[in-house]
């Protein structure tokens, strides 16, 4: 097995003219509409940095080719207190019966630890334009496994039983007066999507060499499962190319045992929009079931907005 990727184009950055929308196109996710195109979901930020859900529709032949920009938040924040207030950024879409539902990080702002995140459920009867809270709280947040906080979940559902891969935090080390999270990726089960399982089982350990892996989007192809995730140092990863967020493939025969699919397989780019990070990248499949598109950022954590690349897996 053999997995490769080719950089095809920066296709969106926000233009700032909206006031819910001045920054970032964060967490890219696409979904495939009924007419074929493509609406890339993603988290942009206000004038005080909270984040809501916005989107974009692109060509379905030409992915690189926007075709319509959302004028208003698909996804606000959460009021006062909650858990949300300060942002909302997706994750992960899934259909289930006539809803879109759509699993999301939730932030609150901390002195400690920079932020703290939970993961929250919300549904849309029009493809995604609008949601609605399915609650007011979380349906997984911090717990005996995951000290400081949850976030980023990718679920898939299998034979009646949902399966989730999230962040979780367990560290925080202080560098330059300034707290950075050290997470990695675990997996839990749930029979209703609400109420989850954990274990502690975890799928991407941090180590020596990465501080923290980010966003796991895991898919089914040809009987295994396959993870993309992006991996950082602690030390510099805002602005130091060596440190900063990288995109890496794993694969796994049983969703829980993961191993390494290779070496520097995406590239940084040597100059541009691309070059300290990238990172975040989701998936979707093309017509030849061996090459996906992928939808990733860049620099500053989706701040130079997201582009577009082709994933080729070689049996």
């Amino acid at each position: 097995m053999k997995i490769s990727f080719r950089k095809i184009a920066h296709v969106y950055k926000p233009t700032g003219e909206f006031p819910w929308s001045r920054s970032h196109a964060q967490v890219p996710f696409p979904l495939r509409l009924d007419d074929g195109n493509i609406r890339i979901f993603f988290a942009t930020r206000d004038e005080q940095s909270r984040s809501s859900v916005g989107f974009v529709d692109v060509d379905g032949n030409d992915p690189s080719k926007v075709i319509y920009v959302s004028s208003a938040a698909s996804y606000a924040h959460g009021t006062p207190g909650t858990f949300d207030d300060s942002g909302t950024m997706p994750s992960w879409f899934t259909r289930e019966d006539d809803k879109l539902v759509l699993y999301y990080t939730g932030w609150n702002k901390s002195d400690s630890a920079s932020y703290r995140l939970s993961i929250g459920k919300a549904e849309s009867s029009d493809d995604g334009k609008t949601f609605t809270r399915c609650f007011e709280g979380p349906v997984l947040d911090r717990g005996p496994y995951d000290p400081i906080w949850v976030g980023q979940p990718c679920v898939l559902k299998e034979d009646g039983t949902f399966k989730m891969w999230y962040l979780s935090c367990e560290k925080i080390v202080p560098i330059n007066n300034h707290p950075e999270p050290c997470y990695n990726v675990k997996y839990a089960t749930s029979k209703d999507g609400i109420n989850w399982i954990r274990e502690n089982k975890i799928c991407i350990p941090f180590d020596s060499n990465t501080d923290a892996i980010g966003r796991p989007f895991v898919w089914k192809h040809k009987g295994l499962y396959y993870m993309l995730h992006s991996n950082r140092k602690a030390d510099g990863y805002r602005t130091v190319k060596e440190a900063g967020y990288r995109i890496e493939a794993s694969v796994s025969e049983d969703g829980v045992n993961w191993k390494l699919a290779g070496e520097n397989l995406f590239v940084k780019s040597d100059s541009g929009w691309d070059d300290v990070m990238n990172e975040y990248a989701s998936v979707l499949p093309t017509a030849d079931e061996n090459k996906f598109w992928v939808f990733y950022n860049g620099n500053g954590f989706g701040q130079t907005g997201f582009g577009l690349a082709e994933l080729t897996i070689e049996n």
